[in-house]
């Protein structure tokens, strides 16, 4: 089950003016099951993504990246689950074309005005048929206060919904930032793996928003790995619809820009450690902390050796303090000149390692006691610099095998 992690109430999730969603069931992979979902904006809302580096990108992503070059005004979203359109060439081209053509046509948009998103299984075709038939209905349920249920149709492999929303006053004025995502396995940054789309009702010129994207992505899903594999889906998504009047924010000298920033920020940060709690057959949920580093990069290095390591996930799911294998991975983590000798370690507040070896100080009976607990933290000082890095990751369970080896049945 989820680690502390609960369907978040409808009613805390604000609407964001400029933005309707509506969804379906298309039956694309179970029947019954919610699997579409359309988001109508405002005209000249402002949108900008950022999507997987995955070679491998699946169709709507490229779809995706075309419609946003192309600066037309986008005017809708539409996301299928059950099926993720990747690797499937210039037939999955096609259909994702064929999808935004339809959605265009039902809303009275042009096709380029429209993003598609899928995510489920790789190397199958796009069910076009069932996916363009369920369009007419999605359209009918679109309204602005539909983001808990949106949330629910944008699963896959998980079990609770993820949706957050935060309120901003900016010189007087209320703003709205809402946001839902969807993911549970092969999540590991570059840029993350997911599909999250969030939007707010503030007037923000492109640039600006822009920067906003990425600097909440690589505080948030860029600092979380469930099991090290980067999708073919990957995608973020931010609106800003400007529909309440205001001055628009053009640029980070603009003194409204830092805290609508932080607002997008924690939205981010709370999804994206959702999708950790809800990891594939996670019991723990850890904070992998360094510090002490040259520069962000190296920090995250490091974190990420320790959380994507399946000898140290296994140990925590175990509940067993071989602490060892986190000094193996900061060891394996690919710093060469980092001298070990250095390098203190702790487990939640207790002092694991120093000087190269056991800290003097440390006994197993605390940190079995620690890592018996359902939320556990470790960090690491490396002694080389002033730069800290924080990220988020779960243990590895006997279903998260089982998840994934049933994945397509």
């Amino acid at each position: 089950m989820p680690v502390n992690l609960s369907a978040p109430d409808p009613a805390s999730l604000l609407p964001v003016p400029g933005v309707e969603l509506g969804i379906a069931s298309a039956g694309i992979k179970k029947p019954g099951r919610k699997d579409v979902l359309v988001l109508r904006i405002a005209p000249d809302s402002e949108v900008v993504g950022v999507f997987t580096q995955n070679r491998f990108c699946a169709a709507p992503v490229t779809v995706c990246k075309e419609h946003l070059h192309n600066d037309k005004g986008i005017r809708a979203l539409v996301v299928n689950t059950g099926n993720a359109n990747a690797g499937t060439g210039a037939d999955g081209l096609a259909r994702a074309r064929k999808t935004c053509e339809a959605l265009a046509a039902e809303l009275g948009f042009r096709p380029e005005q429209v993003l598609p998103f899928s995510t489920g299984v790789i190397l199958e075709p796009l069910p076009l048929d069932k996916l363009v038939a369920a369009l007419p209905a999605a359209c009918a349920d679109l309204r602005p206060a539909n983001w808990a249920t949106a949330a629910e149709a944008i699963m896959t492999t998980d079990i609770v919904a993820k949706a957050a929303s935060r309120k901003v006053a900016l010189d007087g004025v209320e703003f709205a930032v809402t946001g839902i995502a969807k993911g549970s396995g092969m999540i590991h940054p570059n840029m993350a793996t997911m599909l999250s789309f969030l939007a707010t009702d503030a007037p923000v010129s492109c640039e600006a928003l822009e920067a906003m994207l990425r600097h909440a992505v690589n505080k948030s899903f860029n600092c979380i790995s469930v099991d090290g594999d980067t999708s073919t889906n990957d995608a973020c998504i931010l609106i800003a619809t400007g529909s309440t009047p205001a001055p628009v924010i053009m640029d980070d000298g603009d003194a409204r820009f830092a805290s609508l920033q932080a607002a997008v920020t924690e939205v981010m940060i709370q999804l994206a450690q959702a999708i950790v709690r809800d990891g594939e057959g996670a019991t723990k949920f850890m904070e992998v902390r360094v510090e002490g580093g040259r520069d962000e990069a190296e920090c995250k290095q490091v974190a990420y050796a320790i959380a994507r390591s399946p000898l140290v996930k296994t140990a925590f799911f175990a509940s067993d303090p071989n602490l060892g294998r986190i000094l193996a991975a900061v060891g394996y983590a690919g710093l060469s000149d980092l001298d070990v000798e250095r390098i203190r370690l702790w487990l939640g507040n207790v002092l694991v390692a120093e000087n190269g070896g056991r800290a003097a100080s440390y006994r197993e009976a605390e940190g079995a006691r620690v890592m018996a607990a359902p939320e556990i933290a470790v960090r690491v000082d490396l002694a080389r610099g002033n730069t800290v890095a924080t990220v988020w990751t779960c243990d590895f369970s006997y279903d998260y095998v089982k998840i994934n080896a049933e994945y397509r049945t």
